[in-house]
């Protein structure tokens, strides 16, 4: 066990769901589906295949000779071929009608396909889930006032809910190209060596619309609607680079939160959680570092890179095909699923544990606050007979006072004492208080959440429901 390569994806992140699609034995029980497939629409269609023979495919369909197939693969040195062998050596029946008229590619290609859209299903599963926990959080904290930032300066407030509506909205993104991408999916069919059906015209003796049938067909035994119409010996690779695209997407949605949570944690403001026997640093006891946070950009960034995988073997194929795809795709289509489950695992975990410490946040929000003010308190002034130009003048020298106190001597924000003591704006301590209540400033923030969660995430998670109730659980 720990004298070899063992990928950190299997060990430490990806679910075991996620792990099983991609696994060998789902991939070679996928190919026996898809050989049953292929004899049953070959008999519907008139070729001479008995049911015997397809009850006998059936019959072992879920009991795969892993050992025959291994022995056979070292003599042939061809994968496809050698699981036909074994096959065959169980059903000695049908032996002679397994795989008849395909091509590796009818079972290697449909496979994939069929693989990535389960796997889009379960990324699918958990997106929604992470949604769901984001508007659970969003409306807790939709009227709770903090301090905005643009260009990480303070600016003008919102509200903590808010901000998770731009994290939320996002996501609502990405499963819209999620959905584009799952319902355009189709299989290869089978199209033959280079894709002109010619053995399959062969077998149907001419019969062109039995060639069409027979993808048709095929798709429907599959749960699919259709095939794509034409293709090489392969399906175009740009479909991996349209899956891979959507991953990357969820990928760049949860860096651009995990980094949020990470800024926030350093202001502890709000922090992911953090167990009870967890060890933030092996030298610095006291410390909490947002390594969830922190495992998600990590995992992101290698999502983000791996969409060129595809991109690559897509815009390189030669003709109807070249083999240079297959090592490629063996490692990056799998391990941008699984890259992207331990990420929504991590996403689920930290939303699920979020902890919010309003009095932090209400600390740093009147630090800031009477600079924000200033706009009010001038129109307040004005409003009592103040001229605008010259009190706008006196509030810029004003701030820079307060501004140096902040900053070159260490001192609180005594911008409203300084404005108290200018007879100008001839307003009280009582007054200037006034201006100092944070609801004040945060505009429309919690009614965009309001209208955001009623209009648009609510209806689609109902619209989810059978989705919903997924924990996560991180290995380390």
């Amino acid at each position: 066990m720990y004298d070899k390569y063992q990928s950190p994806l299997s060990e430490r992140y990806a679910s075991r769901e996620m792990q099983y699609i991609f696994s060998p034995d789902k991939k070679f029980k996928t190919w026996r589906k898809l050989w049953i497939a292929l004899a049953e629409t070959e008999k519907e269609l008139g070729l001479p295949i008995t049911q015997e023979q397809i009850d006998e495919l059936k019959a072992s369909a879920e009991d795969i000779n892993y050992e025959v197939a291994r022995e056979r693969e070292r003599l042939v040195r061809h994968d496809v071929m050698s699981h036909v062998y074994a096959y065959g050596q169980q059903c000695p029946k049908a032996k002679g009608i397994i795989h008849l008229g395909a091509t590796s590619c009818y079972v290697g290609d449909n496979t994939d396909i069929i693989i990535m859209t389960e796997g889009l299903g379960l990324v699918r599963r958990k997106l929604v889930n992470v949604m769901a926990e984001l508007a659970r959080f969003a409306d807790t904290y939709k009227n709770q006032p903090t301090l905005a930032f643009t260009h990480f300066q303070p600016a003008q407030p919102t509200t903590v809910g808010k901000r998770a509506t731009l994290w939320l909205q996002e996501l609502c993104l990405d499963l819209e190209d999620l959905d584009h991408v799952l319902g355009s999916m189709k299989l290869l069919g089978s199209k033959g060596t280079t894709g002109t059906q010619a053995s399959f015209l062969e077998l149907f003796e001419g019969d062109h619309d039995k060639c069409r049938q027979a993808d048709r067909i095929i798709a429907r035994k599959m749960g699919f609607t259709d095939c794509y119409p034409v293709s090489g010996q392969t399906y175009s690779r740009k479909v991996d680079t349209r899956v891979l695209g959507v991953l990357a997407g969820i990928a760049q949605s949860a860096h651009k939160f995990s980094n949020d949570i990470r800024l926030l944690q350093h202001l502890k403001e709000v922090e992911e959680p953090f167990e009870k026997n967890q060890i933030g640093s092996s030298a610095m006891a006291y410390k909490r570092n947002p390594m969830r946070s922190e495992r998600i950009a990590s995992l992101a960034n290698y999502v983000m890179s791996d969409v060129m995988n595809p991109m690559l073997v897509a815009s390189t194929q030669w003709f109807e095909r070249t083999l240079d795809d297959s090592a490629n795709k063996r490692l990056s289509i799998p391990e941008g699923f699984l890259a992207v489950d331990g990420i929504l695992d991590l996403y689920l975990n930290v939303v699920d544990g979020l902890v919010v410490y309003p009095k932090v946040i209400e600390k740093h929000f009147m630090a800031e606050l009477p600079f924000m003010a200033t706009e009010n308190i001038l129109m307040d002034a004005v409003k009592a007979g103040g001229d605008r130009q010259e009190l706008h003048e006196k509030i810029r020298q004003l701030s820079m006072e307060a501004g140096r106190n902040v900053k070159e001597k260490g001192l609180d924000n005594n911008l409203l004492e300084l404005i108290a003591r200018e007879p100008a704006f001839g307003l009280s301590p009582a007054e200037l208080e006034q201006c100092m209540e944070p609801a004040r400033y945060v505009g429309r923030a919690p009614q965009q959440v309001d209208e955001f969660l009623g209009e648009v995430v609510n209806p689609l998670l109902e619209a989810n429901r059978e989705l919903l109730g997924m924990k996560a659980e991180i290995t380390v």
